[in-house]
């Protein structure tokens, strides 16, 4: 009863950026196993990828973008009101198309590999004054989009830029996830990925309130590192990262917490999953998962289904943690927000299936797998 109270007086969570068609081999084949043959396509891109696992934890979340008025679309309306996703921010346009990516999961040794096909797509093409903010942000509280969106055209990242200012002037917080995806930046002929990506997200920033990144984001889109770190290796010096956090703050005073992901990459199928919360008003470091004498310790993935959505999902864990006083302290948010995303990482797609109560029970301890009867 109290959940459905405080459900009924919580401000809307939006989230701008794009969704796409995502299509994958059945049961970790390559696509040169796969084709002529079957593949799998779900829904999925990171800011949607946030709304609907934001909704699946009980949030009200509504998604902002824009697609074509096509059939391909009417699916994808569809499977986003199946989750309870406020679809009337999605805006049918007549120019653009439905963007693709392609995805081989990995196994093991044998990485994971993305695929991209979404030049011209519609929200790339999309301007950012073709958006009616003041009717889209109406009753919300919180924005939150992602470095992937402006990557897209310039378009796309001015329509960001308006996002983020807009949302600030109307009194939101704001949180960006950094996500840098160099294939991805090349709308500018003669600069590399890495300064568009920093030259674009250094005039986002000022409107951010909370940060969102993985070990090599900060670097690669801020230039921003963290010391002697091997990802690869699966080893991370994980206090370097709060230097990272506080370069950040330190650089954009504006940004009031910053939340790094710490995944230290064992195989494809093995990984080790934690993260950290710096908060600058206390100027304190939270991380998350704890052993019992409270030091961190990381949880072990040993069997991972599919990591793609992974970091989605924690920024979606976080930001729905934020906006839920139970969860809202920093040192339960960051618990909550790993919890969550390790979850994701058991099933397939982007989107995290994964309700509120099982996210609270893995925070609990119970991460045996046993059967739920």
């Amino acid at each position: 009863m109290l959940a459905s109270l405080y459900l009924l007086k919580m401000k809307t969570i939006v989230t701008f950026g794009e969704i796409m068609g995502r299509i994958c081999p059945e049961n970790f084949q390559r696509f040169r196993q796969s084709m002529p043959g079957k593949l799998d396509m779900t829904f999925a891109g990171a800011e949607a990828n946030v709304a609907a696992s934001v909704a699946m934890l009980g949030g009200k979340v509504k998604f902002i973008t824009a697609l074509p008025d096509n059939e391909m679309t009417e699916c994808c309306l569809a499977t986003l009101k199946g989750i309870d996703v406020d679809t009337s921010g999605i805006k049918k346009v007549n120019h653009g198309r439905f963007g693709l990516y392609f995805v081989e999961r990995g196994a093991n040794q044998r990485p994971s590999r993305v695929m991209y096909d979404r030049d011209y797509s519609a929200v790339s093409m999309t301007k950012g004054d073709d958006y009616d903010w003041d009717s889209l942000l109406m009753g919300a509280g919180w924005m939150h989009t992602t470095g992937i969106t402006p990557s897209l055209s310039e378009i796309s990242a001015n329509a960001t830029e308006v996002a983020v200012r807009t949302a600030k002037e109307k009194g939101l917080t704001v949180s960006c996830d950094l996500n840098f995806r160099k294939k991805l930046w090349q709308w500018q002929n003669g600069t590399s990925a890495t300064d568009l990506a920093q030259k674009t997200m250094r005039a986002v920033l000022p409107y951010v309130d909370v940060v969102i990144a993985n070990e090599e984001d900060a670097h690669d889109v801020l230039g921003i590192s963290a010391g002697d770190t091997d990802i690869e290796g699966g080893k991370l010096d994980v206090d370097k990262y709060v230097d990272v956090a506080k370069e950040i703050v330190r650089q954009f005073p504006n940004v009031k917490k910053v939340a790094i992901t710490l995944r230290e990459s064992l195989s494809a199928t093995h990984n080790n999953w934690g993260a950290m919360l710096y908060d600058a008003a206390s100027d304190t470091a939270h991380f998350a998962p704890l052993n019992e004498e409270g030091e961190y310790k990381p949880y072990e993935i040993k069997a991972i289904v599919d990591r793609v959505g992974g970091g989605d999902s924690f920024g979606a864990g976080l930001v729905y943690a934020l906006n839920t006083p139970e969860f809202s302290k920093p040192e339960t948010a960051i618990r909550f927000a790993v919890a969550a995303s390790c979850l994701c990482h058991s099933i397939n797609g982007d989107f995290n299936f994964s309700s509120r109560s099982e996210v609270e029970a893995l925070m609990g301890g119970s991460g045996s797998g046993r059967v739920v009867r």
